[in-house]
């Protein structure tokens, strides 16, 4: 078995807890033992998953992997410091707030010899494969993807950009590199609102 430890826990975390808590019969997190879970708020216990401060975690001989579930600002701190414990790490997308600090990081792991994995579970859905059959073999001609959700603390996540990355991710996937062709924010802050459009241009423009 593999002990395991789950940093943050918010709807990623709390969803980390419970799949690893109860895992699907014959998949991988059957070798995976949730040894605790780390927060900066007091839980005490979460179902029968422990509260465990980060030094225990860091200084723990049992744990060997961490599941990163903390806002996007302290991925990089949290993620350094876990690989320099000898730790391999799966994170929450996305890894860093910058790409400076995301190869930093690979350097990081490939020198400790350890996994540094940036999860993305939406490409693993069924719907996600199924949109990715349909596209195949097609040439992209213009397209639109909109994409809403409720206004985030910036300080939190990151530029706007960061909530829409795993949009991006997708579009990567299925239609290879883009280049950014132009973008613009649009912001009212009376109304609490907050809109960025991006245009993208692929590879055969």
């Amino acid at each position: 078995m593999f002990g395991t430890v789950v940093v943050g826990v918010g709807i990623a975390g709390l969803a980390r807890i419970r799949d690893l808590m109860n895992p699907m019969p014959s998949s991988p997190s059957e070798h995976l033992k949730l040894l605790g879970f780390v927060s900066r708020r007091s839980f005490g216990n979460i179902n029968e998953a422990k509260q465990i401060s980060l030094e225990d975690a860091l200084r723990s001989k049992e744990i060997q992997a961490a599941f990163i579930s903390t806002e996007n600002r302290s991925h990089e701190e949290t993620i350094r410091m876990f690989l320099e414990a000898g730790k391999h790490v799966l994170v929450e997308y996305p890894m860093a707030l910058s790409a400076k600090a995301a190869h930093e990081l690979w350097e990081v792991a490939e020198k400790k010899d350890k996994v540094l994995h940036v999860e993305h579970i939406e490409l693993l859905t069924e719907e996600y494969k199924q949109l990715k059959k349909e596209v195949a073999g097609k040439d992209l001609v213009k397209g639109t993807l909109h994409f809403t959700g409720s206004v985030l603390d910036e300080n939190k996540t990151g530029f706007p950009a960061f909530s829409g990355i795993a949009r991006l991710t997708w579009l990567i996937d299925l239609f290879g590199d883009l280049t950014v062709t132009s973008a613009t924010r649009e912001k009212q802050k009376d109304k609490n609102y907050s809109r960025m459009t991006v245009h993208f241009q692929t590879a055969n423009k």
